[in-house]
This record gives structure tokens, sequence and C-alpha cells, in this order.
């Protein structure tokens, strides 16, 4: 095992955050510089206190830790980079999302008929941008696949994990919804999407 001091450990520790393309966990990174997990957790918290008020951020998100541009400074990024960020799902796409968020793991038919309509497609699509996965099988006939979101989902909406999902509403707002002609997967949808346009923003 190399020897290497604390100072360097944190220095060591902003080059993998600023070059790694995903949150990195903290075992992953005590792997590749041979010392104790606890001890590159400790430098990660400290790192994320150094960097209070300053334009990049070193943040806790999807179960690991990346670096980030700072929440208030996006707007200048997006002049910057000329190119205004766009909401890539569509509204099916985030229904569908916000069900299996919510509801995981479900299966096909689970979000059918909540939705009322064939998902097919907008599964694939969810499938092919990583969002969701196959996390088993359930117990009925044919024993259908059961999907839950990813790692992909938690980065996408800067989540540390699903505990921070924002709580669905109340059952009394339920009725009220449900009374007005609204559906608790257009409910979902909106939490998510607001979510989405929270993480574009932050970008």
């Amino acid at each position: 095992m190399v020897e290497i001091s604390y100072p360097k450990i944190k220095s060591v520790l902003e080059s993998i955050l600023f070059i790694a393309n995903r949150p990195l966990k903290p075992e992953e990174i005590a792997g590749v510089l041979e010392v104790p997990p606890s001890l590159i957790e400790q430098c990660l918290k400290e790192l994320s206190l150094e960097y209070e008020g300053k334009g990049i951020q070193v943040i806790n998100v999807a179960h690991g830790w990346e670096m980030a541009t700072r929440d208030e400074n996006a707007l200048f990024v997006k002049k910057l980079l000329e190119s205004p960020i766009e909401t890539t799902l569509s509204p099916q796409a985030l229904e569908t999302l916000a069900i299996i968020s919510y509801k995981q793991p479900t299966t096909r038919g689970e979000i059918e008929n909540i939705r009322g309509v064939i998902s097919d497609g907008v599964i694939k699509t969810l499938m092919e941008k990583r969002l969701i996965e196959e996390v088993g099988r359930g117990d009925g006939v044919g024993r259908p696949i059961l999907y839950g979101t990813t790692e992909t989902f938690l980065r996408h909406f800067g989540l540390k994990d699903l505990s921070e999902l924002p709580p669905l509403p109340d059952k009394e707002t339920e009725k009220a919804q449900f009374e007005s002609g609204g559906t608790l997967a257009e409910e979902e949808a909106k939490v998510v999407e607001q979510n989405e346009n929270i993480e574009g923003e932050n970008k």
C-alpha cells in the first residue's frame, strides 16, 4: 500500500471528481487510493464545505459524489454554451416515469392500468435513456418484468436517494384532484416534471 498524505488525498479527490462523468462512491475512490472508505468520506465532506460559496460545488448525489456548477450560476453557464436547456421527456414519458418512481417495483400491466393506455413505447424510451431498468420478475401469470428507477434517474433529478422524492398529495388532495377530472398519474407526473425543470436550471 502506497503511503499518501491527507492533503494529497484531497488533491487527488479534486482531480478525480473533476474528470468523472458520473457520481463516484467513496468505496470506488478508496480502491484507487488504497485507503479506507471512511477516510475518503471524511475528505469528501471537508471538500464539500471548502467549496461552499464557490462557483463549483462538491455534492452527494445518486449514492455518490460529484462536482457540479452552483445552482445560481446556471443562467450564465447557459448563455456561454448558447444552448438552452430543454426538457427531453415527453408528457407521456414523464407520466410513466412518475408512476414507476413512486410505485416501484412495478409491471407494465400496472403502469397501463393507471395510465389507461398501452405503454410499451414509452417504457422502451425510458430504458434507452437509462432512467429505468428491469429489477426482477413478478409473481403473477407469466412472471411479468418488474421495473424500477436507476442511479441515472437519481442523478438526472438531483436526488441523493429515493427518500428525497417529493411527497405525493394526501388523500383529500387526491380526492379533489379526481373530482376535478385529474388523475393520480397526472399528479405524480407534475411532481417529476417540476424536479426535471429544477434540475435543468441547476445544470
